[in-house]
Protein backbone atom coordinates (compact mmCIF):
# COMPACT_ATOMS: atom_id res chain seq x y z
CA UNK A 1 0.00 0.00 0.00
CA UNK A 2 1.32 3.44 -0.96
CA UNK A 3 2.01 6.08 1.65
CA UNK A 4 1.11 8.81 -0.84
CA UNK A 5 -2.41 10.15 -1.27
CA UNK A 6 -4.09 10.09 -4.65
CA UNK A 7 -3.53 13.85 -4.89
CA UNK A 8 0.19 13.49 -4.10
CA UNK A 9 0.60 10.77 -6.72
CA UNK A 10 -1.17 13.00 -9.26
CA UNK A 11 1.19 15.88 -8.42
CA UNK A 12 4.20 13.62 -8.93
CA UNK A 13 2.83 12.53 -12.31
CA UNK A 14 2.32 16.17 -13.27
CA UNK A 15 5.93 16.91 -12.34
CA UNK A 16 7.19 14.08 -14.52
CA UNK A 17 5.09 15.39 -17.42
CA UNK A 18 6.38 18.93 -16.81
CA UNK A 19 9.98 17.70 -16.94
CA UNK A 20 9.36 15.75 -20.16
CA UNK A 21 7.75 18.79 -21.78
CA UNK A 22 10.56 21.10 -20.60
CA UNK A 23 13.18 18.77 -22.05
CA UNK A 24 11.48 18.93 -25.46
CA UNK A 25 11.13 22.71 -25.50
CA UNK A 26 13.46 25.10 -27.20
CA UNK A 27 15.47 27.55 -25.15
CA UNK A 28 14.94 31.27 -24.72
CA UNK A 29 11.80 33.17 -25.62
CA UNK A 30 9.92 30.15 -26.98
CA UNK A 31 10.45 28.23 -23.75
CA UNK A 32 9.49 31.24 -21.63
CA UNK A 33 6.30 31.74 -23.66
CA UNK A 34 5.40 28.04 -23.38
CA UNK A 35 6.08 28.04 -19.62
CA UNK A 36 3.88 31.11 -19.16
CA UNK A 37 1.12 29.48 -21.24
CA UNK A 38 1.33 26.39 -18.99
CA UNK A 39 0.96 28.55 -15.85
CA UNK A 40 -2.01 30.44 -17.29
CA UNK A 41 -3.65 27.16 -18.36
CA UNK A 42 -3.24 25.71 -14.83
CA UNK A 43 -4.78 28.86 -13.35
CA UNK A 44 -7.66 28.73 -15.84
CA UNK A 45 -8.60 25.16 -14.91
CA UNK A 46 -8.85 25.91 -11.17
CA UNK A 47 -12.20 26.25 -9.38
CA UNK A 48 -13.41 29.86 -9.07
CA UNK A 49 -12.06 30.63 -5.57
CA UNK A 50 -8.61 29.20 -6.22
CA UNK A 51 -8.53 30.75 -9.68
CA UNK A 52 -9.22 34.25 -8.31
CA UNK A 53 -6.42 33.87 -5.77
CA UNK A 54 -4.00 32.45 -8.37
CA UNK A 55 -4.77 35.26 -10.82
CA UNK A 56 -4.10 37.79 -8.08
CA UNK A 57 -0.83 36.12 -7.09
CA UNK A 58 0.23 35.94 -10.75
CA UNK A 59 -0.47 39.66 -11.21
CA UNK A 60 1.46 40.58 -8.06
CA UNK A 61 4.49 38.43 -8.86
CA UNK A 62 4.77 39.61 -12.45
CA UNK A 63 4.42 43.24 -11.32
CA UNK A 64 6.89 43.30 -8.41
CA UNK A 65 9.38 40.68 -9.61
CA UNK A 66 9.27 40.67 -13.43
CA UNK A 67 12.61 38.85 -13.52
CA UNK A 68 11.06 35.69 -12.09
CA UNK A 69 10.21 33.07 -14.69
CA UNK A 70 6.67 31.62 -14.57
CA UNK A 71 6.53 27.81 -14.78
CA UNK A 72 4.51 24.97 -13.39
CA UNK A 73 5.82 22.98 -10.44
CA UNK A 74 4.03 19.80 -9.35
CA UNK A 75 1.15 21.07 -11.46
CA UNK A 76 0.97 24.40 -9.62
CA UNK A 77 1.79 27.94 -10.73
CA UNK A 78 5.32 28.82 -9.67
CA UNK A 79 7.93 31.46 -10.35
CA UNK A 80 11.64 30.67 -10.63
CA UNK A 81 14.88 32.57 -10.22
CA UNK A 82 17.95 31.24 -12.03
CA UNK A 83 16.06 28.02 -12.84
CA UNK A 84 14.99 27.28 -9.26
CA UNK A 85 11.47 27.74 -7.92
CA UNK A 86 11.32 30.70 -5.57
CA UNK A 87 7.58 31.13 -4.95
CA UNK A 88 4.55 28.97 -5.72
CA UNK A 89 0.78 28.95 -5.30
CA UNK A 90 -0.84 25.76 -4.05
CA UNK A 91 -4.61 25.80 -4.64
CA UNK A 92 -6.79 24.54 -1.80
CA UNK A 93 -8.57 22.12 -4.12
CA UNK A 94 -5.37 20.41 -5.27
CA UNK A 95 -4.86 18.61 -1.95
CA UNK A 96 -8.41 19.13 -0.64
CA UNK A 97 -7.26 21.56 2.03
CA UNK A 98 -9.12 24.26 3.86
CA UNK A 99 -7.00 27.04 2.42
CA UNK A 100 -4.72 27.84 -0.50
CA UNK A 101 -1.03 28.31 0.20
CA UNK A 102 1.51 30.85 -0.93
CA UNK A 103 4.87 29.17 -0.46
CA UNK A 104 8.53 30.02 -0.80
CA UNK A 105 11.42 27.67 -1.51
CA UNK A 106 15.05 27.76 -0.37
CA UNK A 107 16.21 30.37 -2.88
CA UNK A 108 13.81 32.94 -1.41
CA UNK A 109 15.72 35.63 0.49
CA UNK A 110 13.34 35.62 3.47
CA UNK A 111 15.88 34.66 6.15
CA UNK A 112 15.09 36.35 9.45
CA UNK A 113 17.31 35.10 12.24
CA UNK A 114 17.18 31.40 13.06
CA UNK A 115 13.48 30.92 12.13
CA UNK A 116 11.10 32.36 9.53
CA UNK A 117 7.90 31.49 7.70
CA UNK A 118 8.10 29.89 4.26
CA UNK A 119 4.40 29.38 3.56
CA UNK A 120 1.22 31.31 4.19
CA UNK A 121 -2.41 30.21 4.32
CA UNK A 122 -4.54 32.29 1.98
CA UNK A 123 -8.32 32.53 2.08
CA UNK A 124 -8.95 35.86 0.37
CA UNK A 125 -6.96 38.46 -1.46
CA UNK A 126 -7.84 42.01 -0.55
CA UNK A 127 -5.73 45.17 -0.46
CA UNK A 128 -3.92 44.25 2.79
CA UNK A 129 -3.00 40.75 1.58
CA UNK A 130 -1.94 42.08 -1.82
CA UNK A 131 0.40 44.58 -0.15
CA UNK A 132 1.90 41.94 2.19
CA UNK A 133 2.37 39.44 -0.66
CA UNK A 134 4.02 42.10 -2.84
CA UNK A 135 6.44 42.90 0.00
CA UNK A 136 7.23 39.19 0.56
CA UNK A 137 7.76 38.45 -3.13
CA UNK A 138 9.90 41.53 -3.63
CA UNK A 139 12.04 40.63 -0.62
CA UNK A 140 12.23 36.95 -1.55
CA UNK A 141 13.34 37.75 -5.09
CA UNK A 142 15.90 40.26 -3.89
CA UNK A 143 14.24 42.85 -6.11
Amino acid sequence: MSEFTEEERAAMKETAAERRAAAKRAKGADKAAADLADVLAKIEEMPDGDRALAEGIHAIVTRVAPGLAPRTWYGMPAYAKDGKVLVFFKPAEKFKSRYATLGFEDVAALDDGAMWATSYALLTLDEDEEKRIAELVERAAGA
